[in-house]
């Protein structure tokens, strides 16, 4: 899809912003005296409030030279943000994309916290995000079922600033693309060989790529990844994925760790059938770190990052992990392995231990679909947030507000870490009874990071994906791609010379 900004012009179909109470802003207040007022008369005749999201689609009036006008609540105007933006221009998207429609056109309004340049920006932005679809795998699609609409024109006055910012805006959506395509693939198409391999094509970007296969972890005595993997015909990957474009390139990078379970059985612990296909989406951290890893490569970031990927694929096989087991990890820490479901935090355990010996980062950021629990306490509106260091919390909740992919913070405490003790190893990989449960993912995780060292844990199983009817138009009903923007807008604000 072909977005333009433009200063005049004109399409098949038109939409304009109202705010709540049905108040029309700048550009549909002249669309509507082009017409003699009958937008606003098609408006009530609607019961059109205004409300966020509300649609009033209108057949063009005289005096329009458009063939439709859809008129788009965004709320309450002064409580309206960048993200309403977005998703006002992802409405106008979804309603538009496989109606026939070849051009829409836009026409953002300012509005109290967002500037008239921000919000054809946003626009832009919100109309990207809306155009995805994961249609590799359909065969039959009928001629109204895909896409027709080809172009969108973000009309606007003074185009240059909105059209820069978007310019860089669209290498974010190429990471989120490419995160919500992993996430989306089948796990028959996307195991750890497969998905490593995809990794490697980010070399002609730019980004340095290294792949660990079972040889090699074993030398470096990764025995709680590889204990997860055994299971499984296809053995596991580690990758690194590494990104040089600080100033200094001897400067610390910030390491981004992902899970990567490219389908989760449970293992010998086998979860139960009814929704097990799901787990295909077990590798949405992994699939974050490498669309936020491909975003600041395609924007040329200037900073120093390193991402890491560890890939499994847990399965109840002859050679399976067997609850009771004890693994020695990289750390040299053993770990009893209770429950073979509680897999992630053992593969995050040698992957976050290594982002540290490796590269001695200024700080560790992983995400993980890590717990059930999550999604129990948080729903699917916010990703847990758990750290040791105050600032780094705050820069990451002040990132995933502004991009929209809000995160809850929870608590660490000594309490909670003795959950986890064992006299049978150094761990054990469950609290042996059903509390806290992302608390004692996040206390496990802890473990492996060496004092002193700024760290971050992301447990996004409720917003890596959304299964159902989800009403955001700027995302689909499956894979969210979260983590992707928030990591991106993170390292700009922070990590960048």
């Amino acid at each position: 899809m072909d977005i333009r900004f433009v200063s005049a012009g004109g399409g098949d179909v038109v939409a304009i912003m109202a705010s709540e109470g049905g108040e029309l802003l700048d550009a549909g207040k002249a669309l509507d005296t082009a017409s003699g007022g009958r937008i606003a008369r098609a408006m009530k005749a609607a019961r059109f409030t205004g409300a966020a999201g509300q649609v009033a689609d209108i057949l063009a009036p005289d005096g329009v030279d458009y063939g439709r006008v859809l008129v788009i609540g965004v709320g309450k105007a002064d409580a309206a943000d960048a993200m309403a933006v977005e998703r006002w221009a992802g409405h106008a998207v979804k309603r538009t994309l496989t109606s026939g429609v070849e051009k829409l056109v836009l026409q953002p309004d300012s509005l109290p916290a967002v500037s008239k340049a921000e919000a054809g920006a946003h626009a832009a932005m919100g109309a990207r995000l809306a155009s995805y679809r994961f249609d590799t795998y359909r065969t039959k699609l009928k001629p109204d079922q895909k896409p027709a609409l080809q172009v969108v024109e973000i009309l606007m006055d003074g185009t240059a600033a909105a059209k820069a910012r978007a310019e860089k805006d669209e290498a974010v959506v190429e990471g989120v693309f490419f995160a919500r395509d992993l996430v989306s693939e089948p796990p028959n198409i996307l195991y750890p060989e497969s998905f490593a391999e995809r990794l490697r094509d980010l070399e002609t970007i730019g980004v340095e790529v290294e792949i660990l296969e079972p040889a090699a972890m074993e030398r470096l005595g990764m025995g709680a990844l590889l204990g997860v993997a055994q299971g499984s015909a296809r053995g596991g990957r580690l990758v690194t994925m590494r990104w040089n474009g600080a100033s200094s390139k001897k400067s610390k990078p910030i390491a981004l760790v992902g899970k990567g379970v490219t389908f989760d059985t449970g293992g010998i612990s086998l979860k139960p059938g009814a929704g097990m296909d799901e787990m295909k989406g077990d590798m949405g951290g992994a699939a974050a770190v490498a669309g936020a890893m491909k975003a600041i490569a395609l924007r040329k970031a200037k900073a120093n990052v390193v991402g890491i990927v560890a890939l499994v694929e847990n399965m109840p096989g002859p050679y399976a992990q067997r609850p009771g087991d004890i693994v020695t990890t990289m750390s040299g820490q053993t770990i009893e392995v209770l429950n073979t479901d509680a897999e992630g935090r053992l593969i995050l355990a040698d992957a976050v231990w290594y982002a540290q010996d490796k590269f001695d980062p200024s700080a560790v950021i992983d995400l993980a679909t890590l717990t059930g629990a999550v999604i129990v306490a948080l729903g699917n509106e916010h990703a847990g947030l758990f750290s040791n260091d105050e600032d780094l919390a705050h820069a990451i909740t002040a990132a995933a507000q502004a991009e929209g992919e809000p995160v809850w913070r929870l608590p660490l405490s000594p309490a909670y870490d003795k959950l986890i003790d064992t006299p049978n190893a150094d761990m054990k990989n469950i609290a042996g009874k059903p509390v806290a449960g992302s608390i004692v993912g996040a206390q496990f995780v802890k473990r492996f990071i060496k004092d002193g060292m700024p760290w971050a844990h992301l447990d996004i199983a409720g917003t890596a994906w959304k299964s159902g009817p989800y009403e955001d138009p700027i995302s689909p009903s499956w894979a969210t791609g979260y983590g992707v923007r928030l990591l991106n807008r993170l390292i700009a604000s922070r990590y960048e010379d």
